[in-house]
């Protein structure tokens, strides 16, 4: 019976000890209240990542931090101009298009940002695509 009571006990410890520990894991966030962030794609080689000295989540909180309302679509890590990026798409919620936010993958700045437009413009690159 004693056995009993000291296993629960030592579970329920080990339990608050690892609520306790994630707790602490989080980031707090400085930007206010935002809305959950919805799964999004990832595509990072190796071959590249291993060049890259910023993380994906630093690229990902540089994206969010340039277009606040938006949530990241989709966040790759490739090679432009002989150099590491992470292109990053971000959506925002009643407004047409992406939003694609370049981050440097070894200095962790904001490298480029441009807006893409809605379904006209994806319509006609679209069918500028399949005509040539």
């Amino acid at each position: 019976m004693k056995l009993n009571i000291l296993r629960s006990r030592t579970a329920a410890i080990v339990l608050l000890a690892c609520g306790a520990i994630g707790a602490q894991a989080q980031v707090p966030s400085t930007a206010g209240p935002t809305t959950p962030q919805a799964p999004y794609t990832r595509i990072l080689p190796d071959s590249i990542a291993r060049e890259a000295t910023v993380t994906k989540a630093l690229a990902f909180a540089v994206a969010k931090k340039a277009v606040p309302p938006g949530n990241v679509a989709s966040i790759e890590l490739e090679r432009e101009g002989g150099k590491p990026n992470y292109p990053t798409d971000v959506k925002t919620r009643g407004k047409a298009g992406i939003d694609e936010v370049t981050v440097d993958a070894k200095t962790g700045q904001m490298v480029a940002g441009v807006h893409h437009g809605g379904k006209a413009t994806e319509a006609a690159d679209a069918n500028w695509l399949s005509s040539g």
